[in-house]
């Protein structure tokens, strides 16, 4: 869903080039711990699968082994097909952010977690938003720990 949603983006769909886009670590305001590095693997893997090369994504979570090995070339440590010298790190034209949202209730009937999961695509330049989506769930149980 939210992959459609941001390759309908104007912005986006309307690119004379397709734009580089940086995802940003997601934020967990929710009681829930959540390995944020799993659900950001899977966002981003979705993403790449559906643009289909309408947009691109930077792996800006390796930057400092990148840097390492642009070092390294430029040391001649390692070899390199290009030019060791010439600065290819792509720039992101967006930034996907992204924001686990809860909030929870008790009685003596049980428990209940609203979850709210929202995103904004924002513009690197201008830091206009230019696509947000949200999707939310809802948990109910008699138990704290486990839902059925």
């Amino acid at each position: 869903k939210m992959a459609r949603g941001i390759l309908g983006c104007p912005r986006i769909a309307n690119a004379t080039a397709a734009p580089w886009v940086v995802l940003e670590p997601v934020i967990n305001d929710t009681r829930f711990p959540i390995n944020k590095t799993i659900f950001l693997d899977r966002i981003r893997g979705q993403l790449i699968e559906k643009a289909q090369g309408k947009a691109r994504f930077v792996a800006r979570e390796h930057m400092a082994a990148l840097e390492r090995e642009r070092q390294m070339k430029q040391s001649g440590q390692v070899t390199s097909t290009s030019d060791p010298n010439r600065v290819e790190f792509k720039g992101g034209d967006y930034f996907l952010t992204g924001k686990l949202s809860g909030m929870s209730s008790s009685a003596q009937g049980g428990i209940s977690d609203y979850i709210l999961y929202s995103f904004q695509l924002i513009d690197a330049r201008t830091s206009e938003i230019v696509w947000e989506g949200q999707d939310e769930i809802k948990k109910q149980g008699t138990a704290d720990a486990v839902y059925r």
